[in-house]
């Protein structure tokens, strides 16, 4: 059986956490690995519906998708959790939680330049935040704090999804949380559109 881990991809909206989290769901389960993927925009619409966007509500949002993280992952669940989750004390917090049940927890830091979120931006909302339109925005005019170590880090605004996804299985393998294949195939590109979420 399995050891379950938890892959905890934090990183600005839109930077591509939700399509890295597709590209790698899809190449544990051919690995034959339980995979479960907490997503930020579908954990606010049914876990934390009512909670905002203050500090204290953020937090409060990641130490719930950290403690569903904790339950999968010590019952041998490869959990995937893709959320904006900007401050490092309740990142930090959340990896203690995890680590101290046995499982190991990879931060994996989804990095894009501002430039390029705004240029993908369907939504127009990197735009307004600069143009100070919008408060409260993640990484604009709301804090985003850097992971200080993360385990992995990609650079989507450089890579394709298939570069940044194969980083994330050679740490896992390296870990011998995935069995090596023989000859690793390419990870399984899911396309989704790069779109702002919720923290």
């Amino acid at each position: 059986m399995s050891r379950g881990f938890v892959l905890w991809f934090t990183g600005l909206s839109g930077a591509g956490k939700t399509t890295l989290s597709a590209a790698i769901a899809a190449e544990l389960r051919d690995r034959d690995l339980n995979v479960e993927i907490l997503d930020g925009d579908e954990v606010r619409t049914n876990l934390s519906k009512g909670l905002g966007f203050s500090k204290e509500d953020r937090d409060i949002n990641i130490r719930r998708i950290g403690y569903v993280s904790r339950l999968l992952a010590r019952n041998n669940v490869a959990v995937i959790a893709a959320a904006i989750s900007p401050y490092r004390e309740v990142r930090d917090e959340v990896r203690r939680a995890i680590s101290g049940d046995g499982a190991a927890f990879i931060e994996v830091f989804v990095k894009c330049a501002i430039d390029v979120l705004a240029e993908r931006d369907v939504k127009g909302l990197y735009k307004k935040a600069l143009a100070g339109e919008l408060k409260g925005f993640t990484g604009v005019s709301d804090p985003y704090e850097e992971p200080l170590e993360p385990e992995v880090v990609v650079e989507t605004d450089s890579e394709t999804i298939a570069q940044s996804a194969r980083k994330i299985i050679k740490e896992l393998e390296r870990r011998w949380l995935l069995p090596s294949t023989e000859e690793s195939r390419s990870p399984t590109v899911v396309h989704v559109d790069f779109a702002p979420e919720a923290a």
